[in-house]
C-alpha cells in the first residue's frame, strides 16, 4: 500500500491538508484520474477518510482511524520524505491552493469566493497585475537582459524603462527576438556568451537572467561577469528553478543543474563581490507542470 511513489506524495498531502481530487490533483501535478485511483485503496484501508461537503468528497489522513501498524510505517516513511526537492515543491502549490480558499470571506468577494481569479481576468487579462508593477522601474534605467532567448522579458520591460539590450549567445534566438520585437525602438540585440559579455564595464544599471543559471556550467563565474557589467549600486536579478528531483531534463532539455537553493545563490554573490539582498520561493501556479521557481536579488556594492 505504501511502497508507490506518488501515493506516498497523496498520502503526505493529505496528512497536512483535507482536500478534494481536484485540489490533489493540482498540488501533485497529476491528472484527476491518477489521484482518484490512489486515493480509493488508501480510502478502503482506512488510511484517509473521506467527509461529504454537498456533493464535494473532502479525504485526509486521521490517525486515530488508522491500523496502528500502518499508522507506525506510515510515521517512518513520512521522515524520509521530508525536506525533498519534490516535497518542498508539492508544498508549496498546495499553500497556494490553501490561500486561494481563503480568498475573501465577505460581501462581494464571500459570494465570488475562488471565482474572482478568473472575474479580474476576464475583465482586465493577465497583464493587469505582475505587467502593471512595472511601472516601479526607473524610466531613465539601462536594462541588459542576459540570455535573452526569443525576447519574451526585454518586451515586458521595454516599455517601462530607457532602454533594454538584449544578449543570446544563439544566432537562433538572436534573429527570433528581432522579429518579435520588430519596431520596437529602445531594444538593441547583441550576440554574446556569458562568460564573456558583449558590454562595457560598468554599462548598465540592472540585469535579468531568466531560466539561464541551469545551462551554465559555472553560474559563479558567470555571476561575476555580469557585475563587471552592472553601475555601482546596479542590481542583478535571476529567476530560476529551486532544486528538484527531475533528473531527465539533463537529457531531455540539456539542464546542467538541476535547480539551486537559497545557499547557491550567496555562493555566488561571494564569488561575484556582490550582495544577496533577497532570495524568495515565487508563488507557484497549480496549473503548471514544472518545478518551482525562485527570485534572487544581487547588488553590486564595490568598484571592481
Amino acid at each position: 500500500m505504501l511502497s508507490d511513489p506518488a501515493r506516498l506524495r497523496v498520502l503526505r498531502a493529505l496528512d497536512a491538508h483535507e482536500l478534494a481530487v481536484g485540489e490533489i490533483a493540482k498540488a501533485l501535478q497529476m491528472p484527476q484520474s491518477t489521484a482518484s485511483r490512489h486515493i480509493k485503496p488508501l480510502f478502503e484501508a482506512k488510511i484517509v477518510t473521506r467527509r461529504m461537503e454537498g456533493t464535494t468528497s473532502l479525504y485526509r489522513v486521521d490517525a486515530s482511524d488508522m491500523p496502528a501498524e500502518i499508522g507506525a510505517l506510515w510515521g517512518l516513511t513520512r521522515t524520509r520524505l521530508e525536506g525533498t526537492p519534490q516535497s518542498k515543491d508539492d508544498d508549496a502549490r498546495l499553500g497556494a491552493i490553501i490561500a486561494a480558499r481563503r480568498l475573501g470571506s465577505r460581501g462581494f468577494f464571500g459570494r465570488v469566493g475562488g471565482d474572482w481569479d478568473s472575474i479580474r481576468r476576464s475583465l482586465f487579462g493577465d497583464a493587469a497585475g505582475a505587467e502593471g508593477m512595472l511601472g516601479l522601474l526607473n524610466p531613465k534605467w539601462i536594462i541588459a537582459d542576459i540570455g535573452s532567448g526569443t525576447g519574451e522579458v526585454s518586451e515586458r520591460i521595454a516599455p517601462y524603462v530607457g532602454r533594454v539590450v538584449a544578449i543570446d549567445r544563439e544566432v537562433a534566438m538572436v534573429d527570433a527576438a528581432k522579429r518579435r520585437l520588430a519596431g520596437v525602438q529602445n531594444v538593441e540585440f547583441r550576440r554574446g556568451d556569458v562568460s564573456k559579455l558583449p558590454a562595457k564595464r560598468g554599462e548598465f544599471d540592472a540585469a535579468v537572467a531568466m531560466l539561464l543559471f541551469h545551462h551554465l556550467a559555472d553560474p559563479s563565474a558567470a555571476t561575476t561577469e555580469i557585475a563587471r557589467v552592472l553601475k555601482v549600486g546596479g542590481r542583478l536579478l535571476v529567476i530560476d528553478m529551486v532544486e528538484h528531483d527531475r533528473s531527465e531534463y539533463r537529457t531531455t532539455m540539456s539542464h546542467l543543474h538541476l535547480g539551486f537553493s537559497q545557499r547557491d545563490a550567496r555562493a555566488w554573490a561571494r564569488a561575484s563581490g556582490m550582495t544577496l539582498d533577497r532570495w524568495r520561493r515565487i508563488t507557484p501556479q497549480v496549473d503548471v507542470r514544472g518545478p518551482g521557481l525562485f527570485s534572487a536579488l544581487l547588488t553590486r556594492r564595490e568598484k571592481a
